[in-house]
């Protein structure tokens, strides 16, 4: 994977630029919210800056064969100055290879009328190639994908289970939650998992995170959407890649909100009541009912327990997946390897539960899906043909 690098920038002030720190790309680039028509970059700074992308499409032509365009981060009409940047592309194609390159202007002082500038950082755009991403694809007739969970922050076990994939080959990567086991700072969300899986794909391909119960814990928890932006401003949300359709659901937390563990702030029980509204409407949605496959992933499993949060999830939320026709659930929570064919348990619908210790692939091609389980050896634990 490409490393950042530092190139300086001229201002109109060239004497001041002598006393002027470095700026540094502290984490990422990574991706986020891929789409059809959307993509969006997610970076980290040590210094306030203002950052953009140069977007090309990968047509064989040379980065500086012509002026790019830049994205910026906007709101209200400005862009954006801050240390997390959040950059997202629009008007893409479905289906397309598009390289980026990503820049941060330091800002080192600012009044209402006077912005005094520093230095860029930005990927390597001199020696090194661009970074490499791919729209996703409604009309594919087939899709593949990874999935990890339950890491705990357990970075080198994320390596290991990670390299028994053919990590190129697959759409995109699924995080089905407790990467971490709670969330204190940023600095420890990139430590525990996402500085590795920068380095080993998610500069270039999609990743897709369900939270688990240990992310809403700590008290940098409630920051977790804006490292991990989805469509719907939620850790709920939905995306379709290929013939599949991915309903992402967040159980939250697994005792009852008055547990001592929760310090007096759990509101779980209004929270799941609002996504179990938002679920309604989804499975009532015509780009659900056109989905020739329909995958539930949610951290939390409605089986295999009888603590609080899982009995919630089956009160609430199975009643409506068991009528909406899934054809799959993708779980973890319980740090063991379950499999439950369609019937069993009360659900209308098979359910995998992964392991701590475990790597998923999934290949969805027209309406058959086949899962193959392995460990960090890269030995097969279980393939399941749907």
């Amino acid at each position: 994977m490409k490393k950042a690098c530092f190139i300086f920038c001229l201002t109109w002030i060239p004497l001041l630029i002598f006393g002027q720190s470095d700026i540094r790309i502290m984490y990422g680039p990574y991706l986020q919210k891929v789409s059809e028509n959307e993509a969006t970059i997610m970076w980290v700074t040590d210094k306030e800056a203002v950052s953009w992308v140069e977007l090309a499409p990968d047509d064989g032509m040379h980065f500086y064969a012509t002026e790019r365009p830049q994205y910026f981060q906007t709101n209200f009409g400005k862009k954006m100055i801050g240390k997390l940047h959040e950059i997202k592309l629009k008007n893409l194609q479905p289906n397309t290879n598009y390289r980026y390159r990503i820049y941060s202007k330091a800002v080192m002082e600012q009044t209402p009328y006077y912005i005094q500038y520093g230095k860029v950082a930005a990927s390597d755009v001199y020696r090194g190639q661009p970074f490499l991403f791919r729209t996703l694809d409604t009309k594919k007739t087939e899709t593949t994908f990874t999935m990890v969970n339950d890491i705990h922050a357990d970075s080198a076990l994320l390596v290991a289970l990670m390299q028994t994939q053919k990590i190129k080959n697959t759409d995109f990567v699924l995080f089905n939650g407790d990467m971490l086991s709670d969330l204190r700072s940023e600095q420890q969300i990139f430590d525990g998992f996402m500085t590795s899986a920068v380095k080993l794909f998610a500069a270039e391909i999609p990743m897709f995170f369900a939270r688990g119960n240990h992310e809403a814990r700590g008290p940098f928890s409630t920051e977790f959407i804006r490292y991990f932006p989805t469509s719907t401003g939620q850790p709920y949300y939905t995306f379709r890649q290929g013939p599949a359709f991915f309903i992402v659901l967040d159980a939250g937390e697994d005792k009852p909100d008055s547990d001592i563990e929760y310090l007096g702030l759990g509101a779980f029980d209004i929270y799941r009541q609002e996504q179990t509204e938002w679920l309604k409407k989804v499975l009532e949605s015509d780009e659900f009912k056109q989905a020739p496959v329909k995958i539930v992933v949610m951290h939390v499993p409605p089986v295999g327990s009888s603590w609080y949060g899982l009995l919630q999830v089956k009160e609430q939320f199975l009643p409506l997946l068991n009528k909406a026709g899934i054809d799959l659930m993708l779980s973890g929570h319980l740090h063991r390897h379950i499999y439950y064919p369609k019937g069993e348990e009360g659900c209308e619908f098979p359910v995998l539960i992964n392991s701590n210790k475990h790597v998923v692939t999934g290949h969805v091609k027209g309406e058959s899906i086949t899962l193959e389980v392995k460990d960090a050896a890269g030995k097969l634990v279980e393939e399941i043909v749907l």
